[in-house]
């Protein structure tokens, strides 16, 4: 047995043991303490939505397990199992140019691992959201989005991928590089084009009506200093009843956007509130540090999949046969497929980032809106989408991009008292 065969098998025995034992923990954390609301929110949250939430969070875990599973199988099946060597052969019957051969492995491989998880989706939408509530979705619909998202990525993946290939093929040592500059551009095009080209195929988006919170959200970009394109609501609630609010777009093109659910749910001030939280991002260059940091680090992949694509034992150790070397799409296809196996232990690291800007984004809002309207919308938004108020602490260090409530709550009660 290869060397790296060994390697990548005993890492992915690890991250697959350690993602069980996490969910099983976050499972019974959840549930030790799903009999009384904490101390915090008693108040404001009854007993009935607490176990509600708690319930709901079990029920999403639980189909972590399965969804784990499958997941591993297929990577094995397509890696040792010789899936991507068949995939590869297939086409090969049929297509001689070496780029548009590429493609088609690439594409095939995606759409095969996007089926997969058809079932899981379903599940979630129809099984858990149902139950609990959220769900507003009909059949039509589900398969209707599913088709969009198809068809829309092959739209805009295919010509990326074309692009990656014959850099990878033409441009010598350096292609990481200018497929880098690829991978850049794409991005930025996309953030340009997504609230007004994207964003409306699945979704309906009317300018914000009610005059008195439009002049209180115009008051509070004045004072921040933030100019957007405009005020918009989502119609959020054709498909679920969960609510947010979220910045789109780039450069000229932002907007703020509010679920009509979130409206409905939330006073003027606690709406400000949010928008405030939702600034302090802007204002604090927490999405322009995210985007130059996911361009760092995909500049760091690429230099590596270039080292990669050129040794023989990185194809034989995932079970994978070529003829010549270097192999692009199978270099491409496998560095992306085994990555996440590699990059799991560093899940941790992502959150903390990502907690640290919160909290940021909080001390913002208190600064130019109110914290205690915050902690009220924010409660109120964690007893409408079902969140859990008693996260295991090591599940939520890996996964949770926010705060725990309690810690997030109690962060924003000092800042009160300040």
């Amino acid at each position: 047995m290869q060397t790296f065969t060994v390697v990548f098998i005993t890492a992915l025995t690890l991250t697959t043991l350690i993602q069980f034992w996490l969910a099983s923990r976050h499972i019974r954390h959840v549930r030790t303490y799903r009999a009384k609301v904490p101390q915090d929110f008693v108040s404001q949250i009854d007993l009935a939505a607490h176990q509600k939430a708690a319930d709901y969070t079990c029920a999403k875990t639980r189909l972590d397990y399965p969804n784990t599973l499958v997941h591993v199988l297929l990577l094995l099946l397509l890696t040792l199992g010789g899936g991507l060597n068949a995939i590869a052969n297939f086409w090969e019957n049929w297509l001689s140019d070496p780029v548009a051969h590429g493609m088609a492995l690439v594409i095939s491989t995606v759409l095969l691992l996007s089926v997969a998880e058809i079932p899981f989706s379903y599940y979630r939408t129809f099984v858990i959201e149902q139950q609990f509530g959220f769900n507003k979705m009909t059949r039509t619909m589900f398969f209707t989005d599913l088709l969009k998202q198809y068809v829309l990525g092959l739209l805009l993946g295919a010509p990326l991928i074309f692009c990656v290939l014959w850099l990878m093929g033409k441009m010598g040592d350096y292609w990481w590089f200018y497929a880098w500059l690829a991978w850049v551009g794409f991005n930025i095009f996309l953030l340009s084009i997504y609230p007004t080209w994207i964003a409306p195929i699945f979704n309906k988006f009317s300018p914000l009506e009610d005059v008195s919170l439009k002049t209180r959200i115009e008051q509070l970009l004045h004072k921040c200093g933030f100019k957007s394109s405009g005020l918009f609501v989502m119609d959020g609630s054709r498909r679920s009843s969960h609510g947010n609010a979220y910045f789109t777009g780039f450069g000229k093109n932002k907007r703020i956007v509010f679920f009509d659910t979130l409206l409905s749910r939330l006073n003027g001030p606690e709406v400000e509130a949010v928008l405030a939280h939702e600034l302090g991002h802007f204002k604090r260059h927490h999405v322009l540090k995210r985007i130059v940091w996911s361009f760092f680090v995909s500049l760091a992949f690429l230099w590596l999949l270039g080292y990669l694509m050129q040794q023989a034992w990185f194809y034989e150790g995932l079970g994978v046969s070529i003829s010549t070397l270097p192999s692009p799409a199978m270099a491409l296809l496998l560095f992306f497929l085994i990555m996440p196996v590699f990059t799991f232990l560093l899940h941790p690291l992502s959150s903390f980032y990502s907690r640290r800007h919160e909290f940021e984004a909080d001390e913002y809002a208190a600064q130019n809106a109110s914290a205690a309207d915050l902690i009220r919308a924010l409660v109120k938004l964690y007893q409408d989408n079902a969140s859990t108020l008693t996260p295991d602490p090591l599940h939520s260090a890996f996964y949770d991009s926010h705060p725990p409530a309690a810690i997030r709550i109690a962060q924003l009660k000092k800042l009160i008292s300040v």
